[in-house]
């Protein structure tokens, strides 16, 4: 018997339990899955030849065999009912949450009893930061090996050894390095050519610095593609390990040419940040191009649990001071969540006033100046006279720290540019609404989920310093007070990053995370809004 069928086998003769572990009644696996909103993203192939067609369908298959590796670092229990069962409810939820734990009820398993480890599939299930810590004060040596972005610890006897990525999913590796070469030799792109290829032989070293190069100096290419271990927000433990994801996209040359207007004030932002000029490393000369898409196929973490509709990539800190990032709106995706999530939530929420102010375009333009602010402030931290990674020094707190610091700076980065006239002030209030129904939205996630953790501290930060107060079920925003305390809260989240300071940031999340009582009832009283989407690809399901 396989080790998978054997996973399912014990799983399924596990009882669902009849409470979670808060005491709370389970919701049935149909009632857990009606709150992710089923969306179709089809693929408009109008304008496109037979040949990036073709080059396409190469693609999507390299995304499929991505995602095998994906559910791997994920939850292996998991992948073995997923790939097993013919319940089409069970399968669909277990695809939506990307494994057995509920991101909306804190991980709690909504199959078995067997509880979230928090370094997922990297690490021994047992394994603690505490042990790891004490570990390395005795080796060392092997700090690098399990600090490793690109690496599955193990036991090997009484050592903990970090194995690499292209040795552990080689067999998934290879065939998809396959697939992205022959969608090379597809395109009529040669930058892009050249690009897969070079994608496709990282995949088979982990060293990704010269694709990312090269992918960053593409011209506003008509295709284009996501396609790496970039995010670190799975990872419980360390906060470290990065999960694969994928996203094929198609350029919108109508809205991408409406972003040009803020790329030549980038470097200017990251001046005016209330933050010391040491941990301010100047933008001026760097790539930020910015890039409205469509995705018509996801894959891994772009695929599972939250549906980002924006993204800042590479996240190599290497690459932030030497070249710059590329900033990526997922416009169906946007538009999607906006028309299904933002605008309803906002109506039950907010006071009538301020959330006819919510919009498609508030929302895009916060979602713009957040990842341009992924890029902003500290590339590194200064600990001890010496230069770490953010990540590695904040530990699992990082996730959240960063979503927070990308929200409270993007908007500081939008008053500074209506102060100096780059943005029509009238925009503003808009954009503010827009901020806060989102902060709504994400808070549905729950503290186990990283942007909502992140929302959550910021959310009970702009409650405290009265920016946003509640009265009746509503929420108000005060205008006059919200900029002044987004700046107070960009600085401490910058500082915090630039000190590498774990114990500030656990103890300002510990302080802000917590859910006040009327938000969870006002929460619960628009429990019919869909959290999230669901997306609906016109491709055929990889059968596994």
């Amino acid at each position: 018997m396989s080790p998978y069928r054997f996973a399912m086998l014990l799983l399924c003769a596990a009882p669902l339990a009849a409470q979670n572990a808060g005491g709370r009644p389970f919701h049935d696996q149909a009632e857990r899955l009606a709150r992710w909103r089923p969306v179709e993203m089809p693929f408009h192939s109008a304008g496109l030849s037979a040949r990036q067609r073709q080059m396409i369908g190469k693609l999507v298959e390299a995304c499929q065999l991505l995602d095998d590796v994906y559910w791997r670092q994920s939850d292996f229990g998991g992948l073995a009912v997923y790939k097993a069962t013919r319940d089409r409810t069970l399968k669909d939820l277990l695809g939506v949450m990307g494994g057995r734990w509920d991101l909306l009820d804190r991980n709690h398993p909504f199959l078995g009893e067997v509880p979230m480890p928090p370094g997922r599939e990297w690490y021994p299930h047992d394994l603690t930061q505490a042990q790891v810590d004490d570990y390395l004060r005795q080796h060392p040596e092997d700090r690098a090996a399990i600090y490793d972005p690109y690496t599955v610890v193990r036991w090997q006897g009484s050592r903990l050894v970090g194995v690499k990525y292209h040795e552990v999913y080689r067999p998934f590796l290879e065939p998809m390095a396959k697939a992205l070469r022959e969608a090379a030799a597809l395109s009529d792109d040669k930058a892009f050519a050249n690009y897969l290829r070079l994608r496709a032989e990282a995949l088979l070293t982990d060293d990704y610095y010269q694709s990312d190069l090269a992918w960053l100096d593409l011209k506003s290419p008509k295709i284009d593609l996501i396609f790496a271990p970039y995010e670190t927000d799975t990872d419980g433990l360390l906060g470290v390990k990065t999960t694969y994801g994928a996203s094929i996209l198609i350029r919108d040359d109508e809205e991408s040419r409406k972003l040009e207007v803020y790329e030549k004030y980038v470097p200017e932002i990251q001046d005016a940040l209330p933050l010391g000029a040491a941990d301010r490393p100047s933008k001026r000369g760097h790539l930020t191009p910015m890039e409205v898409m469509d995705a018509p196929y996801r894959a891994g973490d772009l695929l599972h649990g939250y549906q980002a509709v924006a993204d800042n990539l590479p996240n190599d800190p290497r690459l932030h001071q030497e070249k710059g990032s590329k900033k990526i709106f997922f416009k169906n995706f946007g538009d999607a969540r906006v028309n299904y999530v933002i605008l309803p939530l906002a109506l039950k929420l907010m006071a009538p006033a301020q959330a006819a102010k919510v919009s498609a375009d508030g929302y895009l333009t916060g979602s713009l100046m957040h990842e341009i602010a992924h890029d902003l402030g500290p590339a590194f931290a200064h600990r001890d006279g010496k230069q770490i990674e953010i990540n590695e020094a904040i530990g699992p707190a990082y996730a959240s720290l960063e979503e927070a610091k990308a929200d409270a700076v993007g908007m500081f980065g939008l008053k500074w540019l209506v102060d100096r006239n780059a943005m029509p002030k009238e925009r503003l209030e808009g954009c503010y609404a827009s901020y806060v129904a989102g902060l709504l939205r994400t808070l549905r996630f729950g503290a186990g989920e990283a942007h909502s953790r992140a929302e959550l501290m910021e959310f009970t930060y702009l409650l405290e310093n009265r920016a946003i107060s509640h009265d009746g079920g509503r929420y108000t925003i005060d205008y006059a007070r919200l900029p002044d305390a987004i700046a107070a809260l960009a600085k401490e989240l910058l500082e915090i990053e630039a000190a590498g300071d774990r114990a500030r940031a656990e103890a300002w999340f510990d302080k802000y995370s917590k859910m006040p009582p009327d938000l969870t009832s006002a929460l619960a009283a628009a429990a019919e809004v869909p959290v999230d989407v669901r997306p609906i690809f016109s491709f055929p399901e990889r059968v596994r």
